[in-house]
């Protein structure tokens, strides 16, 4: 079992550290374009969290969840609509649950979460496990900023006020970065450290995933509002489906 970095003071405070993905102008096209995905048939998310999506989405089609911090769950279970998703606790990479779903999503930059490439074709292989013939992957996922690095630096501020800065660290032997968090209750005079990894993936090394998993790529947008995809976008939402038979 992975290492949980989300356990409970993480989670007690999850939600407050990006209220802007809570924004209806955000989460509103990110469910439109899963329920419309979906359409009508039961979604699975994976690393389901404190239930921002699924929630929502879950007054639309069934969703079940798979989440490897019960301390996240237990937030989702405070909440309005919570019996209406089911959560199974486990690892993504390798979890199983009963049924077949016609959409499965990991949103929010999760899929680098995973920090080895094997155990991120695992995710993916979990996804086509699970989904029916034809049945569709969702990843939303950010482009690692290394063309907007000069040459040598290592280090990428993501974030900064008195009481958060937030430092993203990479390491392009590896693909493997770190998030540091410095936070401060005082205005800035004491900060407290904490580091999560990650491992960042090129949308085109994902392609490969989904090809190992049995999917092919259907449709890549910017965003959740399918703009168009280009050299410049700072993220990308990608589908793949599971190709039949």
């Amino acid at each position: 079992m992975p290492h949980n970095y989300f356990d409970t003071d993480v989670a007690a405070t999850y939600d407050e550290g990006s209220p802007e993905m809570f924004a209806p102008e955000v989460l509103g096209p990110t469910v439109d374009l899963l329920a419309e995905l979906a359409d009508g048939r039961p979604a699975l998310e994976l690393a389901v969290g404190t239930g921002r999506v699924a929630l929502p989405l879950s007054e639309r089609v069934p969703v079940h969840g798979i989440e490897l911090s019960a301390a996240m769950v237990a937030q989702l279970r405070a909440k309005p609509g919570a019996d209406r998703v089911e959560v199974t606790i486990g690892d993504m990479t390798s979890t199983r649950v009963e049924g077949r779903f016609g959409l499965a999503y990991l949103v929010f930059n999760t899929i680098g979460n995973v920090t080895t490439q094997d155990d991120q074709v695992r995710c993916f292989e979990t996804a086509a496990a699970h989904l029916e013939p034809g049945g569709l992957f969702v990843v939303e996922n950010g482009i690692p900023v290394l063309r907007r690095l000069p040459d040598g630096e290592r280090f990428s501020v993501f974030h900064h006020t008195d009481e958060h800065v937030g430092v993203d660290e990479y390491d392009t032997a590896t693909q493997l970065m770190w998030s540091h968090h410095y936070s401060s209750d005082d205005g800035g005079a004491t900060y407290r450290r904490t580091s999560v990894p990650f491992r960042y993936v090129w949308p085109a090394e994902l392609d490969l995933m989904a090809r190992i998993a049995g999917m092919r790529l259907r449709e890549r947008w910017a965003d959740w509002d399918r703009s168009p995809f280009t050299s410049t976008s700072p993220k990308h939402v990608s589908v793949w489906e599971k190709i039949s038979g």
